[in-house]
């Protein structure tokens, strides 16, 4: 397992059948292309009606994007040190132990991807009906089944279409899904730029919007807290090739690199789209509206230029759904590697050297989730749970360095103790005030959690029996 420290070559032994084909370029395009899409697009008005304020909203994004670059940091030392499949999942594994590891990894299937993609997913089809209202005979909001729990219409079919689509796609080889990943991602960074610099130089906006506002949510109130686990999901993907350290090139160098400059660039396009956001709407106008850019656009530029712009937005959505698609698997992979998850979702396609059959069973539990869940409290049930194995992460780097195994790290974490420090925090307070203030959400990411703990010991139990 580990090597020679002093030696040029990895600390780790590369996960076996998974191959190093993924450069640097893609390395960072594949964090870009996990962090921007669902979030920024969709949670600006469920924070601008927590917080009331644009300029404590604004704060907020940037209070959120140096929670995630300090995440990059610390990720970046763990992912030189063990540069193999499974992100999370390996590092708590050797921090804290085997059942840390596998609650990470249990949580990622649900939370950490499949939720996530879902979330997406559904995103993707309510731009869609905005900007293509009559695709179908159906009006965008008739709902085919609805029950308690079983959600059917337009939107979801569509949302269920796109996670399959993509899971083809990706499950046919990691060169080819990639190349569709950087065009996609390309696409979205392109449609970004030019929403702002249209926006700012021809928008029909109103800097007045910057000094409205109800000045709800102070620096320390619940709204703020609450506002940061929507900006934490919206931020989530930061640590996407750490899931990939298997297959990235030189990843002791590699994997720390896109780490931080992938989770930079997002942070300075989030504060530059949320700036165009409020320019463009009034904080009574943002206040708890989904389809936030297609409704900034239309303030902007018109019904015409709109329906450009929302299109535009509607299919780099694309690019999120593919990422994730892309980086989850990985885990289960890495989890049935080691005996503790069902042995055929560790196996590898010999004819596209994927992960197929850990790919398609999160494709599965993410159209269940899109049939089941409101797209609100799904982003505060994925913002709690991932906050909280994030934050257990980078303890698990502390104990490392404690013990003095990451003295020989090929990379070390920059600010350190300071770096960890302002992490852990700030999840932590995150994490007390959501739980105190979303008590049902909470009791599902428990749930999910405690469900965990009983699949690890089963599976435990299982492989002492086989050896």
């Amino acid at each position: 397992m580990l090597r020679d420290a002093d030696s040029e070559k990895t600390t780790w032994e590369p996960s076996a059948g998974l191959k190093r084909e993924l450069g640097v370029g893609s390395a960072v395009i594949l964090v870009i292309a996990n962090m921007i899409g669902t979030g920024i697009f969709t949670t600006s008005g469920f924070i601008m009606e927590a917080l009331g304020d644009p300029i404590t909203m604004l704060l907020c994004w940037f209070v959120g994007g140096g929670l995630a670059l300090s995440g990059a940091l610390c990720y970046g030392e763990l992912g030189a040190m063990f540069p193999s499949a499974g992100g999370e999942y390996v590092y708590l594994r050797e921090s804290l132990g085997r059942l840390s590891g596998f609650l990470s990894g249990w949580t990622s299937l649900i939370v950490g991807f499949s939720a996530p993609i879902a979330a997406a997913a559904m995103a993707f089809a309510t731009y869609f009906f905005r900007v293509f209202p009559n695709a179908l005979p159906s009006a965008a909001q008739a709902s085919w089944m609805e029950t308690g729990w079983i959600h059917i219409s337009p939107e979801s079919l569509l949302a269920a279409g796109i996670i399959v689509l993509f899971s083809v796609i990706h499950s046919g080889g990691l060169h080819v899904g990639t190349r569709v990943q950087n065009v996609l991602t390309g696409f979205k960074i392109a449609v970004i730029f030019a929403f702002v610099g249209a926006g700012i130089a021809f928008g029909h906006g109103s800097v007045d919007h910057f000094s409205l506002g109800s000045h709800t949510g102070s620096l320390f109130s619940t709204g703020f807290a609450s506002s940061l686990i929507f900006i934490s999901f919206s931020y989530s993907g930061w640590n996407a090739a750490a899931y990939l350290g298997a297959e990235i090139k030189n990843p002791a160098r590699n994997l720390p690199f896109s780490l931080f400059w992938g989770t930079l660039s997002v942070m300075i396009l989030y504060l530059l789209l949320n700036a165009v956001f409020i320019y463009a709407l009034s904080p009574s106008e943002m206040s708890r509206v989904l389809e936030v850019g297609a409704a900034s656009a239309f303030a902007l530029f018109g019904e015409g230029v709109e329906r450009i712009f929302a299109g535009a937005i509607t299919f780099s959505l694309l690019s999120v759904i593919s990422a994730m698609i892309l980086a989850g698997p990985r885990i289960y992979y890495a989890m049935a590697r080691d005996q503790l998850f069902f042995a055929r979702f560790g196996r590898v396609s010999q004819r596209h050297g994927t992960p197929a059959q850990s790919i398609f069973l999160q494709a599965g539990i993410a159209i269940l989730m899109v049939i089941t869940s409101s797209f609100d409290k799904l982003l505060l049930y994925i913002g709690v749970t991932l906050s909280f194995f994030a934050m257990l992460t980078v303890i698990g780097m502390m104990v490392l360095r404690a013990k003095g195994l990451c003295l020989k790290s090929p990379y070390r974490t920059f600010g350190y103790p300071v770096t960890p420090l302002f992490f852990i925090l700030f999840n932590l307070w995150m994490i007390v005030f959501c739980v105190r203030d979303n008590l049902i959400v909470s009791l599902y990411s428990a749930g999910t959690i405690a469900l965990g703990v009983v699949v690890f010991f089963w599976f435990n139990q299982k492989a002492k029996h086989m050896a």
